[in-house]
């Protein structure tokens, strides 16, 4: 039995929740998102858990507050719960002056309404730089929006600007509840996590015995349900999550997924910088003559990007050293560029960015995640997934569809000469990355960006 067949039967071992193929519906741009997220909120019965990095103060999260304030006051009996990250939640954007954050909107909010909403701050780590609240999914009533987009004006295409995504929308009780249960009772029962809406917060200090306490719970959990039989006429939805870079079950998953391919991968990711373990997949999948597409953002469509003119930031390198790693990638692999076994897509429009992960295989498998396929991801956050089995290929049009609408935007590269070098990067870029290099500092940065 060869390797892809060996790690497909693993693939196929997992418990599997049984779904109607129609009742999973691709959303195809960032208004649509914004507008389904608020109507669903608006519509809400029974229970609404919205899990992000962070939910700002601007128009667009606001937007989000007023939806589940009104929900509450109309419905005092619904359950609302708001799950941010602790860290991220009280501080300004980076570079920006120091300020409570959003916390103090949280509060502001507390303040007004008679009837309050949980919004509850995670902390992963005791510093946000080892590791954050990476988990996705909004559980509506029965409903699970899924998307890698946190909540704030360029994530929901509030304004001019749009911050790419994926989103998606599942209509399955098992899964809802399987997730809410997690958050509940994984999350919420944590005395590390901590009501941000509060005037006096316990300094992270406190809880720093509370977060290891957390943290070695998490590194050990699993979303619980009660696997069930696919039918014919049904796909098959696996819930994962994971943390750290020991026994990680996403992780471990996610190879495996990239080990099953016989034909066709597709790989998006925001930020070119995979774990040696994924690079090490991908290489194996083109020495299986694989056909590999990875779909990355231009480095101008990286929301740390800043245009030459403006004045440079440290964090403003970042799009740099990752565009350089896909050029090292690609000269490495001009091969199969060449005979187009390998074709990278860089997406690009206009000043908007992009922020898509996912991955498709042989038409048959598609993993919906948050996970930037980064180290990172792999050892620092706390990040999850569904993975869509799809045997008899009943959402075919639908996938299709959705990898044309991420296509639009992309040139296809015919050669790693086409990337920038690091002599053509703006004076200051150049500097710095060359100063980095030369104290071997790369290595550790690729970690934890």
């Amino acid at each position: 039995m060869d390797s892809a067949t060996a790690n497909r039967q693993l693939i196929d071992q997992l418990p599997r929740i049984a779904h109607q193929p129609e009742q999973l519906e691709t959303l195809f741009d960032a208004v649509s998102f914004r507008q389904r997220l608020l109507s669903e909120i608006s519509q809400a019965k029974t229970r609404i858990y919205l899990v992000a990095l962070y939910l700002q103060d601007d128009e667009a999260g606001r937007s989000v507050l007023d939806a589940l304030y009104e929900a509450k006051q109309k419905n005092p009996v619904l359950d609302i719960k708001v799950l941010v990250d602790w860290h991220r939640a009280q501080r300004g954007l980076i570079g920006a002056e120091k300020s409570d954050g959003n916390a103090a909107l949280y509060r502001s909010y507390a303040e007004k309404y008679k009837h309050k909403i949980d919004v509850l701050g995670v902390p992963v780590r005791n510093r946000e730089v080892f590791g954050v609240l990476h988990l996705k999914g909004f559980v509506i009533d029965d409903k699970v929006i899924y998307s890698g987009a946190s909540l704030n004006d360029v994530y929901l295409a509030q304004h001019e600007r749009y911050r790419y995504d994926r989103y998606h929308v599942l209509e399955n009780k098992s899964l809802a509840n399987c997730m809410a249960e997690f958050i509940g009772n994984t999350l919420v029962s944590s005395d590390a996590v901590t009501c941000l809406a509060q005037p006096n917060r316990p300094d992270t200090k406190v809880l720093k015995p509370a977060i290891r306490d957390l943290r070695s719970r998490l590194q050990k959990a699993t979303y619980q349900f009660i696997p069930q039989q696919i039918k014919e006429n049904q796909i098959g939805i696996t819930p994962m999550v994971g943390l750290g870079k020991r026994k990680n079950f996403l992780n471990t998953q996610i190879c495996r997924l990239i080990a099953s391919a016989k034909n066709e991968l597709i790989i998006c990711t925001p930020y070119f910088n995979p774990p040696r373990s994924v690079t090490r997949e991908i290489r194996r999948a083109l020495a299986r003559d694989v056909r590999v597409t990875l779909i990355v953002g231009d480095k101008t469509a990286n929301d740390f990007y800043s245009p030459p003119e403006e004045p440079f930031k440290t964090i403003s390198a970042l799009p740099y050293l990752y565009e350089n790693n896909m050029r090292n990638f690609a000269q490495r692999n001009e091969s199969a560029i060449a005979k187009r076994q390998l074709r990278i897509h860089l997406w690009k429009h206009n000043d908007n960015s992009f922020h898509l992960k996912g991955i498709w295989v042989d038409r048959s498998y598609m993993l919906l995640t948050g996970n930037n396929l980064n180290p990172r991801a792999w050892k620092l956050d706390l990040e999850n997934a569904i993975l869509v089995h799809d045997a008899n290929r009943l959402l075919e049009e639908q996938k299709s569809q959705e990898i044309d609408k991420i296509l639009e935007h992309t040139q296809l590269i015919g050669s790693y000469q086409q990337i920038q070098n690091i002599e053509e990067y703006p004076l200051a870029v150049k500097r710095l990355l060359k100063r980095i290099k030369r104290v071997k500092a790369d290595h550790i940065l690729k970690q934890i960006m």
